[in-house]
């Protein structure tokens, strides 16, 4: 991994870039579209590969005498709607902090909902039940594990049906072809992109396939897709027990947190335990320890939101209890169809019987004996032991070779994706660079302005930062 900060490269960098025929691809007729956070937003749709039609946003740069390019922009997900975070102004890629103002002034910034997403036709369409909280996702028996695989297997043949074959197409080997499809309609040679999350994971997929395509790419939390889905698993579990304990940690100091002068880790660990679940007066219903366990987890992942975690369980845990602020919102919401379509197709079940199940179940235990009950991973995974769809990208050997000098960033206290991935991808792409984060949160471009500010000046220059550097 090596920085090309060479003279000639820079100016490489900023020259602009020559634009292809008019005739080599569809133009994207982009119409007025404005909210209340983004008045000159503009949106189109734009027809690619099979029966999919992506939509889009555009936030065009406001000072077009020095604009670079068009920066395309994925918000992670999987499932994420790149199209609603520039409805917000681009709140979800940190645009309204100082250091983005430059992005703002130099790339028309794209928003785009990726294929089975969203705004984008036709979209992945499940039932109410593909959320069932009376199915946990750790089976304690051969019972519960066959009447897991069996909601599994229903929920997604809902899905399938609802859907219709498009389901079978939704992976993220395919929507990387989509990315090229919108780069030739924009009329732009090469690609500048900035993926959080699991944006790294459609980013990396795309630089694999066009990497002379790739101008600038930051990969923000990055995702391994080398690493065997059980090893992932793992690797998660311990990041999210870690900033579980992180979050106790800054309770004990901070004017912030309603559990300080308790020991806010056992607070959790007594709200996990309670018999029957917590009632939550917005659903009607009680939450199970599950569910509490997403919704903490929710919290967790942005420090910012550490007061609502330690409010959420201080209200979980009163005399009259209401678990409202901790209820799995997400896994609630439409969008979660999407979310498990994907991530089945990208990284298939962690285990395929019910001894496999249990040997799984005592590792991320052990590895996470306050947080087990959610990760991330395991609720994607969990989720695809018996869904009716053949993944059609999973996990295997990743490697980026041809490419312009990609950016990796991973956190040392990133609960979501763990800083060993973001090494992992790094070592995946040739000459990239990887960028520390040592603070806390997912992604360094929502909790670090350092790492704002470098990935700025990389994705104006092309120039990627000193090898070894960590922002603090």
């Amino acid at each position: 991994m090596k920085t090309k900060a060479l003279a000639a490269v820079t100016a490489l960098a900023l020259l602009p870039l020559s634009t292809p025929p008019a005739s080599a691809a569809p133009r994207i007729d982009w119409k007025p579209c404005a909210t209340e956070y983004a008045p000159t937003l503009e949106c189109a749709s734009l027809r690619v590969g099979g029966p999919f039609t992506i939509a889009l946003a555009k936030l065009p740069a406001t000072d077009s005498a020095r604009r670079v390019g068009s920066l395309l922009t994925n918000p992670g997900g999987p499932g994420g709607s790149g199209v609603t975070v520039l409805e917000y102004g681009g709140r979800g890629f940190a645009l309204d902090k100082p250091e983005m103002a430059e992005v703002r002034q130099r790339f028309d910034v794209i928003g785009f909902d990726p294929r089975g997403v969203g705004a984008s036709t036709p979209a992945v369409t499940c039932g109410p039940t593909l959320h069932d909280p009376s199915i946990g996702r750790f089976p304690r028996n051969r019972a519960e594990y066959d009447r897991f695989i069996e909601h599994n297997r229903a929920s997604g043949q809902d899905c399938l049906d609802r859907t219709g074959p498009a389901l079978s197409k939704v992976d993220t080997w395919n929507a990387a072809d989509d990315v090229e499809a919108i780069r030739a309609a924009l009329g732009e040679p090469k690609v500048n992109w900035l993926g959080v999350s699991y944006g790294s994971e459609l980013g990396a997929v795309y630089a694999e396939k066009y990497p002379k395509r790739v101008r600038t790419m930051v990969l923000d939390g990055a995702i391994d897709h080398s690493l065997p889905t059980r090893k992932a698993i793992l690797d998660e579990a311990v990041a999210t027990e870690s900033a579980l304990k992180d979050f106790a940690q800054w309770c004990t100091t901070s004017d912030e947190c309603a559990l300080r002068g308790k020991d806010a880790l056992a607070a959790y660990d007594a709200l996990m335990a309670t018999p029957g679940g917590v009632p939550a007066k917005e659903l009607g219903r009680n939450v199970t320890a599950e569910e509490m366990a997403a919704g903490v987890y929710g919290g967790l992942i942005l420090p910012e939101f550490w007061p609502g975690v330690a409010q959420g369980i201080a209200a979980a845990t009163a005399e009259k209890p209401d678990a409202s602020a901790l209820a799995p919102y997400a896994q609630l919401d439409p969008t979660y169809g999407a979310y498990r379509a994907i991530g089945c197709h990208d990284f298939g079940p962690a285990f395929t019987s019910y001894a496999e199940a249990r040997v799984m179940q005592g590792l991320v235990k052990t590895l996470a004996p306050h947080s087990w009950r959610y990760s991330e991973f395991w609720d994607i995974t969990s989720g695809c032991a018996g869904w009716p769809v053949t993944p059609a990208y999973p996990p295997r050997p990743q490697k980026v070779r041809g490419a312009a000098p990609i950016l990796v960033v991973g956190g040392e206290h990133d609960p979501a994706t763990p800083l060993v991935w973001a090494k992992g991808l790094a070592r995946n792409i040739e000459d990239s660079t990887l960028l520390v984060d040592a603070g806390y949160g997912h992604t360094g471009l929502l909790n670090s302005a350092c790492v704002r500010t470098e990935e700025v000046k990389y994705l104006v220059s092309g120039v990627t930062p000193a090898p070894g550097k960590i922002c603090r």
